[in-house]
């Protein structure tokens, strides 16, 4: 398989390095985590019909680790297995 070419579960670096992009506009503070406000923020453009019930909900199922944030590698995941159930 060519580094062009993706399995469903395998990413190119550079999509990789795009969903990185979106990543980091959204960590507003830069810190390498996305709070719940800020996950807020990302819901308010991808899907702002989603109720504020669900936001906290979907948070903590992206918080794979429960520590309060998403990392990036969390973020990964859900951008890969789900992000357009919102």
């Amino acid at each position: 398989m060519s580094d062009t070419q993706t399995s469903p579960n395998k990413m190119t670096a550079e999509q990789i390095a795009d969903i990185r992009k979106d990543f980091d506009f959204f960590d507003r503070d830069q810190n390498g985590q996305i709070d719940l406000h800020e996950f807020i923020d990302l819901l308010t453009i991808l899907s702002p019909k989603t109720k504020i019930n669900h936001v906290q909900e979907g948070f903590d199922l992206i918080d794979g680790n429960g520590d309060g944030f998403i990392d990036f590698e969390e973020f990964l995941s859900w951008w890969q297995e789900c992000w357009w159930e919102y």
